[in-house]
């Protein structure tokens, strides 16, 4: 992880950054609540954690770079569940009281503690080569339809499809190892319009009248989601002369994406002149965000994503960590998109939706 003094703010959050700006979405407690007592909530979210655990463990056991991997699995298991119990018992154990932020932080640190970088790494190379397989022809579909309009609302899809390929939800987790996803069949089956935030209508016109010279897309998961979802998407916004800066965590979590296995995706797709699929790609920049989680506080990102970012106009978070678990109400100096799938129940309890709906949130910044 890069020291503390290399992580700086976002600088397109609105300022004062603390009066504007939580990292967490849904409020696990409010300044009523017995800090001793653990509230409704962070045992509902306690529970969420803890229901994961098993899928987490079955990928730790498998991790053939770790020596006598399964006993390190089981003392994992163990010893994250040990921890669960305590917040539960004292929500202020641990560092807390509980967000997502730190039952996810537990989880990688007791996971590194015991030898573990990158538990999903098999998982997420066997996806990022079939979907690479799949993205001349998903690139085709899209380039195929001529209103450009609908071909947006298809490029949408696109990125929702994608993002159901999350192995920290433990029910997807579980409908993945049995029988994989099919792209082109997620698109045709996303829940129907009006989604649970949907202001994909508005952003429509706005896509036809405005171009943005810079967007941040800060990405999630490997496989479908990024080279399927986003990376179609990205290669349109290059088409219409926007500079594209992909922000990637910097360490393993999950199966999101990291900045080395970004840039290495991107260079297979590539042709030998350096195109996508015959778009230039020399606006298309990398970037390490500095994150080391599924979630991101944005008060800490890498000086590089910072400085890349300063002159971006649209701000695009994706995935449920990223856009809707944290970030979801965050407000910047310049026109932004949360788009993300909502797989917890939990998330969907909370926005008043249902399992699977699709959050699509745009603000522009009138100036």
């Amino acid at each position: 992880m890069e020291s503390d003094s290399a992580m700086v703010a976002f600088p397109l959050l609105t300022t004062p950054i603390e009066s504007n700006y939580r990292a967490c979405t849904i409020p696990y407690r409010f300044p009523s609540d017995n800090p001793r007592k653990a509230t409704p909530t962070e045992i509902a979210w306690i529970d969420l954690f803890r229901n994961s655990i098993p899928s987490f463990k079955k990928r730790a056991e498998s991790d053939t770079t770790v020596v006598d991997a399964p006993t390190k699995a089981e003392k994992f298991a163990q010893r994250y569940a040990d921890i669960l119990d305590d917040i539960k018992k004292d929500p202020e154990s641990h560092g807390g009281p509980p967000d997502c932020t730190l039952l996810c932080r537990l989880r990688e640190q007791v996971l590194r503690e015991l030898g573990f970088r990158d538990i999903f790494k098999k998982v997420k190379d066997e996806e990022n080569t079939k979907a690479i397989s799949l993205f001349p022809e998903v690139v085709r579909l899209n380039d195929d339809i001529e209103d450009g309009g609908k071909r947006l609302e298809n490029l949408v899809r696109g990125i929702f499809a994608g993002n159901i390929f999350d192995l920290g939800s433990a029910q997807l987790a579980e409908v993945f190892s049995r029988d994989g996803m099919s792209f082109l069949a997620s698109c045709q089956n996303l829940v129907p319009r009006p989604w649970v935030i949907d202001d994909l209508d508005t952003f429509k016109a706005k896509w036809n009248k405005k171009s943005w010279k810079k967007a941040v897309i800060f990405v999630d998961n490997s496989g479908a989601d990024v080279i399927l979802g986003i990376l179609p998407f990205a290669r349109e916004l290059l088409k219409r002369g926007t500079q594209v800066v992909l922000a990637a965590n910097d360490l393993p979590s999950i199966n999101d994406v990291t900045y080395p296995e970004l840039i290495e995706i991107i260079s297979k797709l590539k042709d030998e002149s350096g195109k996508l699929i015959g778009v230039d790609t020399s606006n298309l920049l990398i970037a390490n965000s500095g994150n080391d989680l599924p979630v991101i506080d944005l008060t800490r990102v890498s000086q590089e994503l910072a400085y890349l970012a300063s002159d971006a106009d649209l701000v695009i978070l994706e995935g449920m960590g990223r856009g809707i678990e944290t970030n979801l109400y965050a407000q910047f100096k310049c026109d932004s998109l949360k788009i993300g799938m909502v797989k917890h129940p939990e998330v969907a309890q909370f926005l008043g939706g249902r399992l699977y709906d699709c959050v699509f949130k745009y603000n522009e910044v009138l100036g």
